[in-house]
């Protein structure tokens, strides 16, 4: 499945978990847009030697960085304090420059090491731990780990985090469930896939 299928699958589940907790519409947006990346994250994975062989293009990819580093300007803007305020926003910036000039596999690197800094800086957990997921990601292959109930796990841990530092209800399951949609999109459970996802990595290689 492409990458605009899994970010509308994404952002549909943002929009039912926004109505069962009677969002506001800004609430709702957020929400949505959430589960829209959520929804693409578990495809940072793929490595540069594989971006013409699968269908999430490279393309793609970099403007993921470079909203990650859009994100961290606005976020270090409006919610750091007085002294991480231009840090944040400066390596925002960086990380915007570096994702159009470096080939893949490096952007999704230096991508995770500026968003573990800005989470130092910013001192908020769940970008560390954003950060991480992406410095993992960047080394593992196509449809593994990030596909697998460990990448479930982690990713919901970091939506825990994100939760407690907005505030808002609703956006632990937005991104838990928009990373999870991704999931069972490329799994054998649609008849479509040839190619399941490997679930239960370490313990078992079985595709699902």
């Amino acid at each position: 499945m492409n990458g605009t299928a899994h970010v509308a699958i994404g952002a549909a589940t943002g929009f039912i978990v926004a109505n069962q907790f009677n969002s506001t519409p800004t609430e709702t947006l957020v929400l949505v847009g959430l589960g829209g990346v959520s929804g693409l994250m578990p495809d940072l994975d793929v490595d540069g030697k594989l971006r013409n062989r699968i269908t999430f293009s490279h393309k793609v990819i970099q403007s993921v960085a470079q909203l990650i580093g859009l994100l961290m300007i606005i976020y270090s803007i409006y919610e750091g304090s007085a002294g991480n305020q231009y840090s944040g926003v400066g390596i925002g910036a960086v990380m915007l420059i570096l994702s159009s000039l470096i080939k893949q596999k490096h952007m999704l690197m230096i991508t995770g090491i500026g968003v573990v800094a800005g989470g130092i800086f910013l001192q908020e957990a769940w970008l560390i731990l954003l950060g991480v997921f992406i410095l993992v990601a960047s080394y593992v292959s196509h449809r593994s780990y990030t596909h697998s109930i460990l990448g479930v796990i982690f990713f919901g841990f970091i939506a825990s985090k994100l939760e407690i530092s907005l505030g808002m209800n609703g956006v632990y399951y937005a991104c838990l469930i928009g990373y999870i949609s991704h999931l069972i999109a490329d799994s054998k459970l649609l008849p479509v896939n040839k190619r399941g996802i490997k679930l239960f990595l370490p313990v078992s290689s079985r595709e699902w």
